[in-house]
């Protein structure tokens, strides 16, 4: 059975809603509730495998405290596929991990260190925690800028 894959503007306006929702603090089952839905629409929203029709985005940024606008930011524009698949640019990769939980987490966290020798430190914790070409190419750049 061969399902219908999301539209990946569907997948950026519903990454939007979670993210927008996570910075508030607000749960699924609260803006559900706001809605007049279940936080399982609200889960399919997000995931992107159920479109948002425009009254419900209307809502959702009323509730959200943002424009309507704001779920299309960064979207994606019919980026060149490679095997059926889009390519990732750089900043998107970026933003898709910004706009995730961890993503979001992190960076809040991040921003509360004061010191910044230690968020350098952080930076390079981080670094080592990844693969180790990348580490010796990171340190070869940082060498040659020396």
């Amino acid at each position: 059975m061969d399902q219908k894959k999301p539209n990946p503007i569907d997948i950026h306006v519903g990454s939007r809603i979670r993210l927008r929702r996570t910075m508030l603090k607000i749960s699924q089952e609260k803006l559900a509730d706001g809605l007049g839905i279940t936080f399982q629409q609200v889960q399919k929203y997000e995931k992107g495998s159920n479109r948002v029709g425009a009254s419900r985005l209307q809502n959702i940024a009323t509730l959200l405290n943002v424009p309507v606008s704001y779920f299309f930011a960064d979207a994606p524009n019919g980026s060149p596929l490679v095997d059926g698949k889009p390519v990732m640019q750089e900043e998107d990769a970026v933003t898709a991990f910004l706009m995730s939980r961890e993503g979001m987490e992190l960076n809040i966290a991040f921003q509360r260190v004061a010191n910044a020798k230690l968020r350098q430190n952080i930076v390079q914790l981080v670094k080592s925690l990844g693969s180790p070409q990348e580490l010796d190419r990171d340190r070869a750049d940082s060498d040659a800028t020396r």
